[in-house]
């Protein structure tokens, strides 16, 4: 059987977090600048239907995509990489093959046989492996399977991994991220987990292609030798995998290893020319040799995991270096902040993010940091909840609406500037309810955001149930804040500004998603800037 896609699967071994969303992106972008058309997916071991309804402290920010998917973070390393958007056939968990597995048996798809694993399950997730490289759009799908090798949730994704190889033959690829920990008691470098991780892929009937190897330390010609002859692969395609100073440099040092030609070779596809990373070589260089520095608090309550914040993160990465800037993230817990202390700890920042979430925890110390930046003039960025709190802080101490709130919090406000969209209050369904995906926003020109963007009409990711209520909308704009963009089609508050203020901004959608290395998003890159000028100000 033949099949004019390629498709490259990515498992890991030994421990989890070992970064296989980041070889899988850097994987692609090597492929992607060599001409070939590629993208990621990520296939999700657990049971719920997507990331949307779980705690970021259990699986960091859940990623948003353009069609409304609620997606796993790696999906943005995948956009950041690559500047392509992903959908949701980019994720795929056990939860959703189930749910459709079972809808098909109720419908009476399966003719009355017994639902099974192998082969109901294994051809659901083979279905979904493919559903991209039927599009036609792609030469290459990279598939990355989450979890390790070995835990019970990710053994049917293995086992469609193996008869795909078998049905596919010369068209698959499999990738195993292992690791090789180094003693320091005994002053040397270990294969044997590496081994033993391959060992029990043997035993799931999956021969890996390419060890990817996580290392502290240089892997020298005896340990390579030494893996290669244990796991049954070529010596060249034993690839050293140390750790490095930035997620940014990882394509790189994959490049410098061979791994895009090593794969190439196996899925034999021509090597074409070597790889187009001019662009990519010049982030780093302004990344590595920053001008400037700028101060920047970002207020959240999640903020003990900094993967609950990846794309804002992220995005301060690349808004910094658009200003040849280094953007140093004060990380705050909005819960720590109250009215006494919120000076002493705000205090000295070029700029303020209030970050988005959900639920009451933290919101007065969210607040307490917007009014803040704005009695003190300092560059503001407010993104989804964050925007929802300058709303309440303007309302509470400006318009003197003392019980301003959000119906999310306070339902019986006696001045609910933030309340529900009329659609939602029918849903009791907590999972994939809210106003997800993107949509246009229409801005009006002459404002902080126009200027940023550069043009009056964008189309920006939402992830929300509460709106900005429109009923309040007349006073806000007399008493100074103003709504700069607005949906076309439902007239609701997309974003709001304070034109009397050195920069404002609060942004109901989710910029942060779209920010990629190729198109650092312009609010980050504005908001930077100001944040810089705010520096040079106080300093001068």
């Amino acid at each position: 059987m033949s099949n004019s896609t390629k498709y490259v699967f990515v498992t890991g071994g030994v421990t989890s977090s070992l970064g296989k969303g980041i070889i899988s992106a850097s994987l692609a972008k090597l492929l992607q600048a060599r001409g070939y058309s590629t993208t990621i997916q990520k296939l999700d071991p657990y049971i719920n239907i997507d990331p949307g309804t779980l705690n970021p402290y259990e699986h960091g920010e859940c990623f948003v995509t353009d069609d409304g998917a609620e997606t796993d973070l790696d999906l943005g390393h995948y956009e950041r990489f690559l500047n392509v958007p992903t959908s949701q056939a980019n994720n795929v968990t056990t939860g959703r093959i189930y749910q459709n597995v079972i809808e098909k048996e109720r419908k009476g798809e399966y003719l009355g046989k017994t639902v099974q694993i192998i082969p109901h399950i294994t051809d659901e997730i083979k279905e979904r492996i493919q559903i991209l490289g039927k599009t036609g759009k792609f030469d290459i799908v990279i598939t990355e399977i989450g979890g390790t090798v070995g835990d019970i949730e990710s053994l049917p994704f293995v086992e469609a991994v193996r008869q795909m190889m078998w049905e596919f033959e010369s068209d698959c690829l499999v990738i195993h991220l292992t690791l090789i920990p180094y003693l320091s008691a005994a002053g040397e470098l270990k294969t044997k987990p590496t081994q033993h991780s391959v060992k029990q892929l043997l035993e799931l009937g999956v021969q890996p292609d390419i060890l990817c190897c996580r290392t502290e330390h240089e892997l020298d010609l005896t340990i390579r030798k030494k893996i290669a002859k244990f796991c049954n692969v070529s010596m060249n395609a034993v690839i050293e995998s140390r750790d490095a100073e930035s997620i940014y440099d990882v394509p790189l040092l994959m490049q410098a290893e061979e791994l895009d030609k090593v794969a190439l070779e196996k899925l034999g596809l021509p090597s074409k020319n070597s790889p187009e990373l001019s662009k990519w070589k010049e982030f780093l260089l302004r990344l590595k040799n920053p001008k400037q520095e700028v101060n920047i608090g970002l207020v959240g309550k999640y903020v003990e995991l900094k993967d609950s914040y990846k794309s804002i993160s992220e995005a301060f990465i690349h808004g910094g270096v658009a200003n040849e800037a280094r953007v140093n993230v004060k990380w705050i817990h909005s819960e720590s902040l109250t009215k006494q202390n919120i000076e002493a700890e705000l205090e000295g920042l070029d700029g303020i993010l209030v970050a988005p979430g959900f639920g009451s925890r933290g919101i007065s110390g969210k607040i307490e940091a917007v009014r803040y930046a704005r009695e003190n003039k300092v560059p503001f960025f407010g993104i989804c909840l964050g925007m929802q709190c300058a709303v309440i802080e303007f309302a509470r101490h400006v318009l003197k609406y003392e019980d301003a709130h959000t119906t999310e919090i306070a339902e019986d406000s006696k001045y609910p500037v933030i309340s529900m969209m009329a659609e939602q209050k029918s849903i009791s369904n907590m999972g994939g309810t809210m106003r997800l995906g993107s949509y246009k926003c229409q801005l009006k020109p002459d404002t902080q955001v126009a200027s940023a963007y550069n043009t009056e009409s964008i189309e920006e990711r939402h992830r929300h149930r509460y709106e900005f209520n429109n009923e309040y909308l007349e006073a806000f704009e007399k008493a100074g804040m103003i709504a700069t963009g607005k949906n076309p089609e439902t007239g609701l508050v997309e974003v709001v500004e304070i034109p009397d203020h050195p920069w404002f901004v609060g942004a109901q959608y989710h910029p942060e998603y779209k920010s990629t290395v190729d198109n650092p998003h312009p609010l980050f890159v504005a908001f930077v800037k100001a944040a810089i000028e705010k520096r040079k100000s106080s300093e001068g």
